[in-house]
């Protein structure tokens, strides 16, 4: 609660936890799934809220060692503090970081992303379009893309990250181009142009946003997608090649193919690798994940996929499926008491460093149940 309104939801909220870290502030990325089940039970109070008090916060100042960032930067995370005042006197502020605290002082990419999906969520599902065409939201909006569409010394049209500047904030062996951010930056791009008011002052980001989708699109297609004729090919690679019509454009090792990925992948079929920059082709299914083999956020057993897998399932009309997981996941989550994540290879044991009663895990299990 923010001045008697609701603005959010935090990370987790256990009980027996008494160094609850940052958990106990409001994330952006860990408040979609919950603001998707509000929206869905007619709840659109809390989001609108959420929206226009990070908005708010984007243009505060940050500074890290006397460097101030981009002015479209949204926060990771608030928490809402309360600052004694003359008189016995209280008032509640927000206090965002922007990566001064994380580890490794890395600014978050993903949140402005999210921000903008969530954005036309909020609009396509309570049917309140007033709030995205206000001046200053559609202002927030033209900062983060600025930021995003800024010209640089990269030669691709996927958006280059540092490692752990989404989803969390520590190595995680997802610097470069990883498919999680290009896929959110994908989905942002594609909410801007359906949002923004075209007129004289926006027509030359429209123009922007429609050639980087073309070719980000031709890009993740061509050169993220991964079948078995395709890594044969890479198999037999020459390396070191110099040449406008260099097959190996991206000077991929042939000893970069992961020994496990022959037995996995299938005859017929195929999917989209994690992460692609030069000289570094990574394999993995899942890029939410760090150098820890199957714990941490490794290897997709977080419940946190409940919600994107339900909300797949509803777009695909494979409803039958989001219900199956959900049923078979809320058995062991609720014993569990709904943890942050999972360990081992088959998810069996609750994460080492697993927070208990973690938001997303409950609003994740909601997500059908309102759909």
């Amino acid at each position: 609660m923010y001045c008697g309104s609701p603005v959010g939801t935090v990370a987790a909220n256990d009980p027996g936890d008494k160094q609850p870290l940052n958990y106990d502030q409001v994330f952006i990325r860990d408040f979609v799934p919950s603001a998707l089940a509000f929206l869905l039970r007619g709840e659109g109070e809390i989001v609108r809220n959420f929206l226009l008090h990070t908005l708010q916060l984007q243009s505060w100042e940050k500074t890290v060692d006397c460097y101030s960032p981009g002015q479209g930067l949204m926060p990771a995370s608030f928490k809402v503090r309360t600052v004694p005042l003359d008189g016995n006197k209280f008032e509640e502020v927000l206090d965002p970081d922007f990566g001064e605290s994380a580890i490794g002082r890395v600014a978050p990419v993903d949140s402005g992303l999210w921000w903008i999906i969530l954005l036309r969520a909020y609009g396509k599902i309570t049917g309140d379009y007033t709030l995205q065409e206000r001046v200053d939201v559609q202002t927030g909006i033209k900062l983060i893309l600025n930021l995003c569409l800024t010209d640089g010394f990269d030669m691709f049209p996927s958006l280059l990250v540092t490692d752990g500047s989404c989803m969390i904030d520590r190595r995680m062996g997802i610097h470069g181009h990883p498919l999680e951010i290009q896929a959110l930056f994908y989905s942002a791009l594609r909410c801007s142009r359906e949002m923004l008011t075209v007129n004289d002052g926006s027509k030359n980001l429209v123009r922007a946003i429609n050639n980087r989708l073309s070719a980000l699109s031709f890009h993740i297609r061509e050169y993220y997608w991964v079948d078995l004729k395709k890594i044969n090919e890479i198999y037999r690679y020459k390396t070191e090649e110099y040449s406008m019509d260099a097959t190996n454009k991206f000077n991929i090792y042939p000893e970069q193919i992961p020994s496990w990925l022959m037995d996995w992948i299938p005859e017929e079929g195929g999917y989209l690798i994690g992460n692609l920059q030069p000289g570094h082709m990574d394999f993995r299914f899942f890029t939410l994940g760090n150098l820890c083999p199957w714990s941490y956020h490794n290897g997709g057993s977080w419940p946190t996929l409940l919600w994107q897998f339900t909300l797949a399932c509803i777009k695909m009309g494979r409803l039958e499926l989001a219900q199956k997981a959900v049923a078979l996941a809320e058995k062991k989550l609720a014993v569990d008491r709904w943890p942050e994540y999972y360990d081992t290879r088959t998810g069996k044991f609750i994460g080492k460093q697993s927070r208990l009663y973690q938001t997303w895990t409950i609003a994740g299990s909601w997500h059908q149940k309102f759909s």
